[in-house]
């Protein structure tokens, strides 16, 4: 029952919807599977049915090896890092800082389209909004955000300024080094959901997760 409720309580917590399917329904899934078989074990204790246990016993060693292969599987991910978590020199991480395994999963062209499909489905960045309105970049540069917000924003190495809710405004004929400059619009279906702050924001959630 714990792990049921686990699993409504990350679907009401989860950073994005796009977290909450494979991350909530897993564990609900689990939770309805060990009150089945608890309540088997159950069963076969009290009316002593040895089918009924053996039935028990081994579901229970299925849900061991399940359990532990995912718990190898999540460590492995979380640490298999390219470079060490430093970051950048100006303290923000880039996607060279994380783990091999998620870093090709978000650059794959077609596993990221889906992603951002979620996210502007979602409407993520206009639930989002309040927490940018009438914001400057120095105001906006020290609130706490999710670091799945920062597919909502430019980079702050933009110096954009913020005019409104999800609406920046770029310097006259400036040139950026930093590629996600380019790359953000104030399209609500676009914004920066092609940069990479926003993969490096999606995938500290992920770690998160799955921690």
């Amino acid at each position: 029952m714990p792990i049921f409720f686990i699993g409504i309580y990350m679907h009401h917590h989860a950073t994005t919807e796009c977290n909450q399917l494979w991350l909530h329904i897993p564990f609900i899934v689990l939770g309805f599977f060990l009150l089945i078989v608890s309540f088997l074990g159950l069963l076969g204790a009290c009316y002593r049915s040895t089918c009924l246990l053996w039935l028990y016993l081994f579901a229970m060693l299925l849900l061991v090896i399940l359990v532990s292969s995912i718990t190898i599987f999540a460590f492995i991910v979380r640490h298999n890092s390219a470079v060490s978590e430093a970051g950048s020199e100006e303290g923000y991480k880039v996607l060279g800082d994380h783990p091999n395994w998620l870093r090709n999963r978000v650059n794959d062209t077609s596993t990221w389209n889906r992603i951002k499909s979620c996210l502007q489905a979602g409407k993520f960045c206009s639930h989002a909004q309040s927490n940018f309105l009438g914001d400057t970049f120095n105001i906006f540069n020290h609130e706490k955000l999710l670091s799945a917000e920062l597919c909502c924003k430019p980079s702050d190495e933009c110096k954009f300024v913020n005019q409104r809710a999800n609406v920046w405004i770029k310097g006259t004929n400036a040139t950026y080094s930093n590629s996600d400059c380019d790359a953000w619009s104030n399209d609500s279906n676009i914004l920066c959901y092609n940069c990479e702050s926003c993969k490096v924001g999606l995938i500290e959630d992920l770690k998160n997760d799955l921690k």
